[in-house]
């Protein structure tokens, strides 16, 4: 039994917690959905807890293992889940893997709070336009070239490690459907060089848990509330990177 712990009204990170949870089948409420914000923020009270979690997504299991953060979340419940890799080297890799997906996301963000959360994002437009630029220009192409290098080495297969899916490759598909939503333009002038990460893309959509659970109200829209967020002034092509390679 899984409690899972995110705000509600977004999918934002807490949908890489569900998608490994809808996949399975497994046996979880959504608390925050059900309860309310103030559920999630009882949470986060030192007073209730002695290992309070900075800050949401954060899991109980079977009422008394608590885990935070994404990447921490995952490594432990994907074994459980029959979505991690079976021996130590492959759960090692995958959980870099995972954790580079925390460091994209967090650029992702970064696109429409380069200042930081506390100002609106009326507040840092001209600064988030330049930072939008650059992350296309350079972060864009180089986070989702690795990807798609990881998964040309081994066309045989259309998941990033070995014969079976794992929690990175849910999370690399909610981060494409992420960008499609944030930065349509930009992804369409990738999607020719993308090929490998559209093909897990569609494999994971057409998983029968994953795929219920798109048809179902349980799958939030993305909207300018959560980590992706689609402003057209932020969106564009990619344009040629004329950076001296030298520096």
């Amino acid at each position: 039994m899984y409690d899972l712990y995110y705000w509600p009204g977004i999918p934002g990170r807490g949908e890489f917690i569900r998608l490994a949870l809808e996949d399975a089948g497994a046996d979880y409420v959504d608390i925050g959905r059900r309860d309310g914000a103030g559920a999630v923020a009882w949470y986060l009270d030192v007073a209730h807890t002695d290992a309070p979690p900075f800050a949401p997504p954060y899991l109980e299991v079977d009422g008394k293992v608590r885990l935070s953060h994404v990447a921490n979340i995952l490594r432990v419940i994907g074994p459980e889940l029959h979505l991690a890799p079976d021996n130590a080297d492959g759960q090692n890799f995958a959980h870099g893997l995972q954790l580079t997906i925390t460091d994209f996301v967090s650029e992702i963000h970064d696109t429409h709070h380069p200042l930081g959360p506390e100002l609106y994002y009326e507040e840092q437009t001209t600064v988030s336009k330049r930072r939008a630029a650059l992350f296309r220009t350079h972060r864009l192409p180089k986070y989702l070239g690795y990807f798609e290098d990881i998964l040309a080495s081994h066309p045989q297969s259309p998941w990033l490690i070995g014969e079976n899916a794992t929690t990175v490759d849910l999370s690399l598909f909610q981060v494409m459907a992420g960008l499609r939503y944030a930065f349509p333009t930009a992804i369409e002038h990738l999607d020719n060089a993308l090929g490998h990460i559209q093909a897990l893309c569609a494999a994971v959509s057409e998983r029968p848990g994953i795929a219920a659970y798109l048809e179902s109200p349980r799958r939030q829209s993305f909207n300018q509330q959560g980590v992706f967020r689609h402003y057209p002034e932020l969106d564009g092509p990619i344009e040629p990177d004329n950076s001296d390679p030298d520096l």
